[in-house]
């Protein structure tokens, strides 16, 4: 198989605008392209920096509802200092951080609804 990573997935919205300002300027991720695709249509693609992985908000899928993805997995090196800084830019979080096996996780929401966990991972000797 030549598969080698995945590039990009997409997060449905309903509102770029408000979903470019909360993953950027809230949760800080850079913003890689925003361009009209078509007047009714515009790519806007973020993710964190130096990722190679990106995400792109989307409005035109119509069998993708905003607020409808769950479990998207954002890893940090220092879950406290992020969480931290988080809530400094107004980010509110389900409930507190869990320590499990594997490593640390807290969720939160956009404004639509999708789910992120923010997790730091074990380290294992």
């Amino acid at each position: 198989m030549s598969i080698t990573s995945v590039k990009l997935f997409s997060i449905p919205v309903s509102n770029q605008d408000q979903a470019r300002e909360f993953y950027v300027d809230k949760v800080g991720f850079e913003l890689k392209n925003d361009r009209l695709m078509d007047p009714q249509r515009r790519w806007i693609e973020v993710g964190p920096k130096g990722a190679k992985t990106s995400i792109t908000l989307v409005t035109w899928f119509g069998d993708m509802t905003a607020g409808s993805v769950k479990g998207v997995v954002l890893q940090s090196d220092d879950l406290e200092e992020d969480v931290s800084m988080l809530r400094q830019k107004g980010i509110q979080f389900e409930g507190e951080t869990q320590y499990k096996t594997e490593g640390l996780f807290v969720t939160f929401k956009d404004p639509d609804g999708n789910g992120l966990i923010l997790q730091q991972p074990a380290f294992f000797a």
